[in-house]
């Protein structure tokens, strides 16, 4: 096996360098000069006997070898850094870090993992929120939530959650101005979000009103925010299903219009590919998919007036 394996050293540096896709940042990294990087990548090249990187005015830009080994090495990489903690740590309690988008966090996961934990109690969650791609994480994760499906080399997705959208909002802004009909918004104040730009435009060419002009309308820059904004009667949000259900179900806001339902991607659980032998993490994954198999395809259990 030694004759097969390269420098383990130059290993380490090419899969920082083309982590960050740069010679200086891995240099900063690992705490070496950026000569040692250079040198080390040009070793392991001719080890190799593959050009792993394409360098252009000082600039350095992975190769489509370059791009296949790379995620062979990290799921090496990724073995033994798992093999390492359960030795280390054998009777430690579990912790297992989850990240999603903040929106599905906040309305969708967070109510959700109180089952998960009292099936797995000596599991510690970490849930951290991000709505950054997967490539550009500062900080690891054993399983994360994004809209897909989606191209995610070295990891292993599946979708789990659909939704759809319909407008939403606070039982006493209705009884000021009543919603009988999509032309009716015209009269109301619709709340957006920075990532969601096109929602509202999307419903109303559902709707049949593909000019339709409000009243006004007011800019958040996150998505939850818009929907503290329709739970507090400063507008018509257009919200998603099932992540409002229980506000649905509970009064605290209303489906106004029972169509049209505007269906939007759904979301997938991502791990990396050498994670999906740790029996905890398939566990989560397919925990996830339990969950939300019920609210599948269901579009209208959540539409119409409550």
């Amino acid at each position: 096996m030694s004759q097969t394996l390269p420098p383990l050293n130059a290993l380490r540096i090419f899969e920082a360098a083309a982590r960050l896709e740069s010679f200086s940042a891995a240099a900063n990294e690992l705490f070496v000069t950026h000569g040692a990087v250079s040198k080390q990548i040009k070793q392991l090249e001719e080890w190799l006997s593959v050009q792993l990187f394409e360098r252009a005015g000082g600039r350095v830009k992975l190769t489509d070898a370059g791009w296949r080994y790379l995620v062979q090495v990290q799921d090496g990489f990724d073995i033994i850094a798992n093999a390492t903690q359960q030795l280390m740590q054998p009777n430690r309690q579990r912790r297992l870090v989850i990240n999603s988008t903040p929106t599905l966090a906040m309305y969708w996961l967070l109510p959700h993992l109180a089952q998960f934990q009292r099936e797995h109690p000596d599991v510690e969650l970490r849930l951290m929120t991000s709505d950054r791609d997967i490539s550009r994480l500062d900080a690891p994760f054993d399983v994360a939530i994004r809209r897909g499906p989606g191209d995610w080399p070295g990891y292993v997705s599946k979708p789990f959650l659909d939704e759809w959208e319909l407008p939403l909002c606070s039982p006493a802004l209705l009884e000021r101005h009543p919603i009988n009909t999509p032309a009716d918004l015209a009269a109301h104040t619709l709340l957006y979000a920075d990532t969601r730009p096109t929602a509202w435009q999307r419903w109303f060419t559902l709707a049949g009103v593909p000019d339709l002009k409000p009243a006004a309308t007011q800019q958040f820059d996150h998505f939850y925010l818009a929907l503290q904004a329709a739970t507090d009667g400063l507008g018509v949000t257009l919200g998603p299903l099932p992540m409002m259900q229980s506000e649905l179900e509970n009064g605290t806001l209303i489906a106004p219009l029972p169509a049209p339902i505007a269906p939007v991607r759904g979301y997938c659980w991502i791990a990396p590919r050498t994670a999906m032998n740790d029996p905890m993490i398939a566990a989560f994954c397919q925990w996830l998919e339990r969950s939300a198999e019920g609210l599948k395809g269901n579009a209208s259990s959540g539409s119409g007036r409550q």
